[in-house]
């Protein structure tokens, strides 16, 4: 007993070392979020180290945690970011040290004095330009006083304080040197994975509609679902956002971005027409999931030819869809060949749906039947991956000049 007792114990010792050590083989095997997260925790670790060098052995400083705790603040995950939250982490540091120098030296070191440190820093703390850093005045102004009461003399008070701000601007410094130097982050991948992600989103929803549509097997439980799916991709485009948004700041103030292989690849324009494109067609997805999810049972089982034809069209844009979710930077002379052709013939997949419309004489017109708006959805969808298809061609040739 005792001895199963211990094998089921052990299991779960032998599934996290499992996982620790599929961790470590995708961190050394390819450039995606498990090497970015090695790297950004060495350069952390360096940064802080260098700084405490300079704060503790080399300026005998009385307080030298500000150097290394700065540096680590600052150590984002691109070049940019880390200068911008340097600015923003010196400036608001700054101001809580001003703070506290004003009213401690107009009031004293009294507790009516500190309240009015903690009032002031957190009212500046929330101005909009200090970004994520304004609560840094209220840590800073914190630290000041505790400083200042510290200490016995005007001029061993106003030392301090000056110290203070010193040792952050050692860290950010030497953050900002060893960010820079040491592999500067590149991330134009994080476009790339933004439009995989929500073209995957969009391919899993359409591959579950067009063989149901085909089948004439829609029914409201399964129109419901597909309607709830659709609604749930907001999340997914906040994401591929930030992701586009993080690839386009990765090059700023980058020295890798001076290579000719990074300037082709840092160039964003095209998959952010992509992305504004695929952000169109999920919504306008989720309108033609709320036509079906409102269509009357018995008017489904009446129109099976016009079903199939819709099935058809939304089977060549799953096809679609399954490329723009494999979108690769090296491989995207192909690929926009590909979805031209595949465009080519959702087109055709399109007219044919406005045709069958026509020869079994539906009632597109009419606002409470959901044939019209099925016919314009189609319209629509079939305008928005043209125009990625143009955009990515027009992409591919532009870095060829």
């Amino acid at each position: 007993m005792a001895s199963h007792d211990g094998e089921q114990r052990a299991l779960p010792a032998q599934g996290w070392t499992a996982r620790v050590e599929q961790w470590w083989q995708r961190a050394w095997g390819s450039a995606g979020h498990e090497r970015h997260t090695l790297l950004l925790i060495g350069k952390s670790t360096l940064a802080a180290t260098g700084s405490w060098v300079i704060s503790y052995n080399l300026l005998n400083a009385q307080s030298p945690a500000f150097a290394p705790f700065s540096a680590i603040v600052i150590m984002q995950v691109t070049v940019y970011q880390s200068l911008l939250q340097s600015l923003r982490y010196v400036g608001a540091v700054v101001t809580g040290v001003a703070v506290q120098a004003a009213l401690g030296f107009l009031v004293g070191p009294e507790l009516l004095t500190f309240a009015l440190v903690a009032l002031v820093a957190l009212i500046i703390g929330r101005w909009p330009a200090l970004g994520s850093q304004g609560s840094q005045v209220a840590t800073a102004a914190f630290f000041a006083f505790s400083t200042y009461i510290s200490a016995t003399t005007g001029i061993d008070k106003i030392t301090q304080l000056g110290q203070i701000i010193l040792l952050v601007l050692i860290g950010c410094v030497v953050g900002v040197i060893v960010n820079v130097a040491l592999v500067p982050p590149m991330r134009f991948r994080s476009a790339e994975y933004g439009i995989r992600t929500l073209a995957h989103a969009l391919y899993d929803l359409v591959s579950d509609m067009y063989p149901a549509l085909r089948e004439g097997e829609l029914d409201e439980e399964r129109s419901s679902q597909w309607r709830r799916r659709a609604a749930r991709t907001g999340g997914l485009i906040t994401q591929a956002r930030s992701g586009l948004r993080t690839a386009q700041e990765s090059v700023y103030y980058n020295p890798r971005a001076r290579f000719r292989r990074h300037q082709r690849r840092a160039t964003f324009e095209g998959y952010g027409a992509v992305l504004e494109a695929l952000e169109r067609t999920l919504y306008q997805v989720a309108s033609l999931t709320r036509s079906l999810d409102q269509w009357k049972e018995e008017e489904r089982h009446n129109d099976r030819p016009f079903l199939g034809s819709y099935a058809d069209f939304l089977e060549a844009i799953a096809a679609i869809t399954q490329v723009l979710g494999t979108l690769d930077e090296d491989t995207l002379r192909e690929q926009a060949r590909q979805l031209c052709q595949l465009s080519d013939e959702a087109q055709q997949r399109c007219h044919q749906v406005t045709e069958q419309a026509e020869e079994d004489g539906l009632p597109v017109a009419d606002p409470a039947r959901p044939y019209g708006v099925l016919v314009v959805e189609s319209t629509r969808l079939m305008e928005e991956f043209q125009h990625t298809c143009d955009v990515l061609q027009r992409h591919v040739d532009d870095g060829d000049e």
